[in-house]
């Protein structure tokens, strides 16, 4: 060990000795303390005499080190700070400390455009905002952003390490979209940084594309060191020249960008250009611009652009601009099929007073979409006809995680906390199909196997499943909610309702002279949205006059248990 850092561990030791006011510290008790330190840090004996201590306690009294620490003897023997909340460790920065450490930060800014050193930038700027701070006594300037929960940094060191000696690393990694995490054997090329995130870029071997593996995602490192690492000279400078990020898909793939800056934001790019091929073609005469870029398409560069939001224009070229006008129109579905509390409660009482309700936008397109393409790939592989499934999450489970979205989870819950599923059925009219259904109240429910119970009448058995009609009070405590995977019109066979007339159940006769003197609601549902709707409503559909298709799945809810050894064919929480 170095004189001047056992000289440092002993200045620290006979301060955190004078700190202490409880005790009386002799010179042998701070000798005993000084040999005890550099013992512990050097695991040798160290021999400290009496004449280094006195000097020890001397220098620090000086100016000599800036200490000027205020000991003083007390009782002729020993040895104590007079200002008891003194310490070295808090002393300010004096005139000649400053002009060196000004010095110091204006030689270390030559490496802040250096990519290994990026994160030197931060600490020269707070370097310079402490020495202000100490020469005028004013809070802080510069406050810098950080994030202490980012994972990875401690990565860091070692496989920065691991490039410079050339060492085959084992990572244990796993990436967000991968359930487990596996071993990757991988040739580490350089360390890059990108959005305050650091990646580790290489290959897996010789003849594999160069791959990007976040820091914060590897679990753990470890080495091969019975492979020869791949030393291909890699320049990253040449790999990320035109890319914004770390991501190439292509590294020979150059697209030429052109967007369409407004005038509010034009300024902003142009004094901050988004990457350095960025060229102005054309200035409009509002001020806005027209920019090129010589660059990869990738996920950084499809975020930069939507950061701009309504300021900047995709122009060139379309497979971008169509993306790009994707993800509005998908972010634009999701603010709008927010269902509020307030939303569901209102449909709620509807429900209640008028047996239906509305809620258009309750799945976004994207949402509609995934629900679609299960559906499709399901009865294309079975090869089952699509115009009816009464037994639809039995048959595609993964339809539930699908189905069951925040939206209608809150709103199954608002109509009735204790709510659950009795029924799913799936219903698709073709385009092709002049399909309707007449005046009716949907009594029929569901059950297991046939047992008979008092006061449930009327047994049927359609394909494997027994439906029986229930006494009234369970049909009043059952809803139905409708989930629209097309819009639905009167032209393609929306349904006509009769309101209020959830209350009972009516007689054929009734029933007739009702529809017959009564002027129905046709409900027209949007794509996305859902009908709710209580069983005993009267409802139709006329002939449809167009060749439209409409897919609707018909989900039923109850919180009542059957009577006696009677189970409902679907009882399924969510």
């Amino acid at each position: 060990m170095a004189q001047n850092k056992n000289a440092l561990i002993r200045y620290r030791t006979i301060d955190k000795c004078l700190q202490n006011s409880y005790r009386n510290w002799t010179l042998e008790d701070l000798i005993e303390a000084c040999s005890d330190a550099l013992y512990e840090y050097e695991g040798k004996d160290a021999n400290v005499s009496k004449r280094t201590i006195q000097l020890d306690i001397q220098l620090m009294r000086s100016d000599k080190l800036g200490y000027n620490a205020p000991i003083e003897v007390y009782d002729k023997k020993f040895y104590r700070y007079e200002d008891p909340d003194f310490t070295i460790t808090d002393i300010p920065l004096n005139e000649n400390d400053m002009h060196v450490l000004s010095e110091t930060v204006e030689m270390l800014k030559q490496f802040k455009d250096f990519s290994l050193f990026s994160e030197l930038g931060g600490i020269i700027q707070r370097l310079e905002d402490k020495i202000y701070t100490e020469k005028t006594h004013r809070p802080a300037i510069i406050h810098l952003d950080k994030n202490d929960q980012l994972k990875g940094l401690e990565h860091l060191d070692v496989l920065y390490q691991a490039i410079l000696k050339k060492m085959v690393l084992k990572l244990r990694y796993q990436s967000f979209k991968a359930n487990e995490s596996s071993v990757i054997t991988f040739h580490p090329f350089i360390l890059k940084e990108f959005n305050n995130r650091w990646f580790l870029v290489g290959k897996k071997n010789k003849k594999g594309n160069i791959l990007t593996f976040a820091l914060d995602r590897i679990i753990s490192i470890d080495y091969d060191t019975k492979l020869d690492y791949i030393n291909e000279n890699f320049d990253g400078d040449a790999f990320y020249k035109n890319t914004i990020g770390v991501t190439v898909l292509d590294e020979k793939h150059i697209d030429r960008i052109v967007l369409k800056v407004d005038e509010k934001n034009a300024p902003y790019v142009l004094t901050k250009p988004l990457h350095h091929t960025q060229r102005v073609k054309e200035t409009l005469n509002n001020g806005a611009v027209i920019i090129e870029l010589s660059v990869h398409q990738n996920f950084e560069l499809e975020r930069l652009i939507l950061g701009f939001g309504e300021a900047m224009q995709v122009l060139k070229p379309i497979s971008l601009k169509r993306r790009i006008q994707e993800k509005f129109q998908n972010g634009l579905d999701m603010y709008n099929s927010q269902l509020s509390a307030s939303d569901a409660l209102a449909a709620s009482k509807k429900l209640v007073k008028n047996g239906y309700s509305i809620l258009n936008d309750l799945y976004t397109r994207n949402e509609i979409r995934k629900i679609g393409k299960e559906l499709h790939d399901y009865f294309a592989d079975n090869n089952e006809s699509t115009f009816g499934k009464r037994t639809l999450l039995k048959d595609i489970p993964s339809l539930k995680a699908l189905l069951f979205n925040e939206n209608l989870e809150r709103l199954v819950r608002t109509i009735d906390p204790d709510a659950f599923l009795v029924k799913a059925i799936y219903f698709d009219k073709p385009d092709d199909s002049n399909w309707f259904v007449s005046w009716h109240q949907d009594v029929p429910i569901n059950v297991q196997e046939k047992i008979e119970t008092d006061g449930f009448t009327s047994w049927t058995k359609k394909k494997e499943i027994n439906s029986v009609c229930p006494p009234e009070e369970f049909l009043h405590n059952i809803f139905t909610i409708r989930i629209h995977l097309d819009i639905t019109t009167e032209q393609n066979g929306a349904l006509k309702v009769v309101p209020g007339s959830h209350t009972k159940r009516f007689t054929d006769d009734e029933l007739s002279v009702i529809t017959a003197n009564t002027r129905p609601v046709l409900i027209e549902v949007r794509e996305g949205g859902v009908q709710l709707m209580k069983p005993l409503l009267l409802h139709s559909s006329s002939k449809t006059q167009n060749q439209k298709r409409r897919r609707v799945i018909h989900l039923e809810f109850s919180s009542l248990d059957l009577p006696n050894k009677l189970e409902w064919l679907e009882r399924d929480t969510f």
